[in-house]
């Protein structure tokens, strides 16, 4: 497989003076699931960031499918689309549906195909019958996958999630989860930051651990799992690599 993403060198200091990313530098490959993990403050979410150009690195550079982030912020959000934290924060829509269709409706597409791409991604996470519902009344589980469907529907080749299991009861982590694997199956990257190892392992190909701005470890989850606790991330049960919560 050849590299979706390539990270050469990145470096990102804040305001304050303070180091985010000190000298990353990793390919990601087309049809990943690459799981990162650190503590607090370890770099993942900075990291994240630079993939589509919402930071400017320091120095260091980005590429998405062999051009430079930094050339064309635009092109990189559409070809890598990022699920926050925060649910929420990425609903704009009264409805369901016109949520999904907000980010195609700016790309000035015409009807048929904003139509097409908006019952694409809701049968994608499995919100095809809750179109006309209101965002606000959805569980915590469906708003996760309403985030989904809404980036889906820009048709990014990456898909990057930031903490998706934050604040999701079991059944909510369950939905989420469910559809990352169904879309990682279907052929789509997907790059994901957690603490909840054991929720992703048995799915991951890749596991790699970042303190202090640095890639600590890099390879095989069940092998960079077991060193997971001298950088802030608790280790996950035993065989959890093998156990998936979808069982």
């Amino acid at each position: 497989m050849a590299a979706i993403i390539e990270i050469r060198n990145l470096v990102h200091r804040f305001a304050d003076g303070t180091t985010g990313l000190d000298g990353v530098s990793l390919d990601i490959l087309a049809g990943s699931f690459v799981v990162l993990a650190g503590a607090n403050g370890s770099g993942k979410t900075t990291l994240l960031r630079h993939l589509n150009g919402l930071l400017t690195p320091t120095s260091g550079t980005v590429r998405v499918a062999g051009l430079p982030v930094a050339q064309n912020r635009l092109r990189a959000r559409m070809q890598v689309g990022m699920i926050f934290q925060d649910a929420e924060s990425q609903i704009v829509g009264e409805t369901v549906a016109a949520d999904v269709a907000f980010g195609p409706e700016n790309l000035r597409l015409d009807r048929c195909e904003v139509d097409r791409r908006v019952a694409a991604a809701l049968a994608a996470v499995g919100l095809e019958a809750a179109g006309d519902r209101r965002p606000h009344l959805l569980s915590g589980g469906e708003k996760r996958r309403l985030s989904i469907a809404g980036v889906l529907a820009m048709q990014p080749q990456v898909l990057v999630f930031d903490e998706p299991f934050s604040n999701l009861d079991y059944s909510g982590v369950r939905q989420v989860l469910g559809r990352m694997v169904d879309l990682h199956r279907a052929g789509r990257t997907l790059v994901v930051t957690t603490h909840d190892l054991d929720k992703v392992l048995a799915h991951a190909d890749r596991l790699i651990l970042l303190d202090r701005g640095r890639i600590a470890a890099d390879g095989d989850p069940a092998a960079v799992a077991a060193a997971a606790e001298a950088f802030g991330v608790r280790c996950p049960p035993l065989a959890a690599e093998r156990l998936s919560w979808l069982n």
